[in-house]
């Protein structure tokens, strides 16, 4: 039951959903005011201690009020969607193109540095963009291939703690306050990853990739470790360890490439966009 009545002897009592009293108006009189303020804040109700004051375009209009509502996680959903609306409104027209990542610590003298130059000029050259967490290093060495080329080099950068910026040879550069919005970016927006030598941020999207392959989230999406002395390791790993406990399908072995040449890069790249009948996709 949702109400309850009562006989006192004076008269008929009712009550609503809670436990305040509503007078019983006589035979065509106005119904009894409530007890209690109450207050629509666009399709929010409020009622009682939750009623507060002022309104929103109060709050909008007012530059001396406070300013804590900025902090709060309805307003980092704005945020949030304005930087999803930036980052699809920005890079929709890209042409075909390919993910980059390494290391922001690869040294700009080392054999590294100059095959993710090498890599990224092959790839312009093959008529792909390529898109890198536009940083130093090993992102730098990709932006600066494709630039070389007279391709388009993309970065998509991150607040971090430390100052980092977007990289002198980025032509089209996005800065991102979240991780998860920066990802979906790299994976929507290319037709593969090309992974070379890097840390803990270079792991988190090799294995976000991975998963996403493993889960068909994304298919035709080759993921291909570049230096093969650098990533054997972990090869071995996934396959005596992860795979060898049950922890993992022998089937995911299958999920990247490992390489040391550019041209099978560029095969790889090109096979994954051909379906079984041939066409290119």
């Amino acid at each position: 039951m949702t109400g309850t009545s009562a006989q006192d002897g004076a008269g008929e009592r009712h009550f609503g959903h809670g436990p305040e009293l509503v007078e019983t108006p006589e035979p065509g009189s106005e119904p009894a005011k409530k007890a209690w303020p109450e207050k629509q804040k666009g399709p929010v109700l409020l009622r009682r201690e939750q009623v507060g004051t002022g309104t929103t375009d109060q709050r909008l209009l007012d530059t001396t009020g406070p300013t804590d509502w900025l902090h709060t996680d309805p307003w980092r959903v704005w945020r949030i969607t304005s930087e999803f609306v930036e980052g699809f409104g920005a890079l929709a027209e890209l042409p075909t193109a390919v993910s980059v990542f390494g290391s922001a610590r690869t040294p700009v003298d080392s054999p590294e540095y100059a095959a993710g130059v090498a890599i990224g000029r092959a790839l312009a050259e093959a008529g792909y963009a390529v898109i890198t967490g536009g940083g130093p290093g090993a992102m730098e060495a990709a932006n600066r291939g494709a630039s070389d080329a007279g391709g388009l080099s993309v970065g998509l950068g991150i607040e971090l703690p430390f100052e980092q910026g977007l990289n002198e040879f980025v032509d089209l550069g996005l800065n991102f306050r979240y991780f998860f919005v920066r990802k979906t970016m790299f994976v929507k927006y290319a037709q593969g990853f090309v992974v070379l030598p890097g840390g803990l941020g270079t792991l988190d999207e090799l294995f976000e990739a991975l998963t996403l392959v493993q889960t068909k989230k994304v298919t035709r999406f080759p993921v291909i470790l570049f230096g093969s002395a650098y990533w054997s390791g972990l090869v071995a790993w996934l396959r005596d360890t992860l795979v060898a406990q049950g922890k993992a399908s022998p089937a995911d072995l299958e999920l990247f490439h490992v390489t040391d040449e550019i041209d099978e890069v560029l095969k790889i790249l090109a096979d994954s966009r051909r379906p079984s009948n041939g066409t290119a996709v």
